[in-house]
């Protein structure tokens, strides 16, 4: 299986700006509420999306601004209490769907050129290559991954819950009913991974993602208590059935899911497919709280978590994962603990590192170049920030309250 992990660096002459600097840095902003606030404040009013590694100075990650990326953080903007700068990233989501370039049918793409957003189509990020003398844009962020689809409504239902703007559920709508064509039979059904590539024939993932179907889970769940559309619950049934047939009771904990055949499982330990069940699915506290416990035996890295067995770097997104877990479940010692580590991956400006390590080995191949890694890169990172602002405020950001599912 090829789950893309969110938001992860591609090849493309990608310069590491500032990526060995000092993990104890000024904090130009004291909380990382404060950092996304400042992120959203410094930009042009009006509809926009934050670039998610703002010290990418050139290559595929210069100026993209990933759709996950952007949602998390909508979600934990509402949670610091800044709803009306969370409904900045919200308007240009829904602006993305009204305004691709090709597509029509109620999809996102995967990532988009940063910044402000108006009524024309949106650009998407992309690079000069000096060797072959053309401009490039990535496959994986011009494509649609089903879980990034997830995200995007959850943020937007987070959107109409907080000002019942019901633009935001009509949105989360669209996006629901593409996603559910990736429905499959094969195996223990679920949600196929999206699609890959650029229009108009892009190619189409088969295969499934454990985090994957726990973020439509949640997300289908949401929708079914919007809606008050019991279709939309049957979708989530769908997606947890999925989740549930991932865990290997051997080990006590969730295999990232399966190959392309939708059948074959792929056991490689990742940490959001032990983190994101427990915090998406209502009751999975109970029969799978050893998913915790794995994680912490197996991917504890120095003072945090790292992405995957193959890791070699604390993965800070991942830390504050287990963190939100770990407020949640009211065991305040533990989270104030990986809080300090996050902290410790502070960068100059106020924002978090993705990763300790210069290059973070995730355990996945690069869908662009399947003989390269993927990997975090010490750079500053969005999706870093939000989640330390959703650890920071013990929110659960899969249903947008200080709780966990009952």
């Amino acid at each position: 299986m090829r789950a893309p992990p969110r938001c992860l660096a591609v090849l493309g002459g990608l310069l590491l700006a500032g990526s060995v600097a000092p993990a104890h840095a000024a904090q130009a902003a004291a909380t990382a509420c404060g950092y996304l606030r400042q992120a959203v404040t410094a930009q042009p009013d009006g509809a926009l999306l934050l670039a998610s590694y703002p010290g990418a100075s050139g290559g595929a990650l210069y100026r993209a601004a990933f759709t996950y990326d952007n949602a998390v953080a909508a979600i934990a903007l509402v949670g610091c209490g800044q709803l009306a700068l969370a409904r900045r990233i919200g308007d240009a989501l829904l602006l993305a769907l009204d305004h691709d370039r090709y597509w029509h049918d109620g999809r996102l793409r995967n990532a988009y050129a940063a910044g402000p957003v108006g009524p024309e189509p949106l650009k998407l990020a992309g690079w000069w290559d000096a060797k072959s003398q053309q401009w490039l844009e990535d496959g994986y962020q011009a494509g649609s991954d089903s879980g990034n689809m997830a995200w995007a409504m959850l943020a937007l239902l987070t959107l109409d819950e907080a000002s019942g703007d019901q633009r935001y559920r009509r949105g989360a709508l669209r996006l629901a009913r593409w996603v559910e064509d990736a429905a499959d039979r094969r195996g223990a059904g679920g949600f196929r991974g999206g699609s890959f590539g650029h229009e108009p024939s892009p190619q189409r993932l088969d295969w499934k993602s454990t985090e994957h179907n726990a973020d439509l889970a949640a997300a289908f769940g949401r929708l079914a208590r919007a809606t008050g559309d019991d279709h939309w619950r049957r979708q989530a049934s769908a997606a947890a059935h999925f989740v549930g047939a991932m865990w290997m009771a051997d080990c006590g904990c969730f295999a990232v899911g399966t190959a392309s055949d939708g059948v074959t499982v792929n056991p490689l330990l990742a940490l959001d497919a032990q983190i994101w069940p427990l915090l998406a699915l209502p009751g999975a506290s109970g029969p799978y709280a050893a998913a915790l416990a794995a994680a912490a035996r197996r991917l504890r890295f120095e003072d945090g978590y790292t992405y995957s067995e193959a890791g070699n770097g604390v993965w800070t997104e991942g830390t504050a994962q287990v963190a939100v877990l770990l407020e949640l479940q009211r065991r305040p010692s533990a989270a104030r603990s990986l809080r300090a580590a996050i902290a410790r991956q502070r960068t100059a400006s106020g924002g978090y590192y993705a990763s300790s390590a210069v290059s973070m080995n995730t355990g996945f191949m690069l869908a662009t170049d399947p003989a390269e890694p993927r990997v975090y890169f010490r750079l500053e990172h969005l999706g870093a920030a939000a989640w330390a602002a959703l650890a920071e405020r013990g929110v659960n950001p899969f249903d947008a309250a200080r709780r966990l599912p009952p």
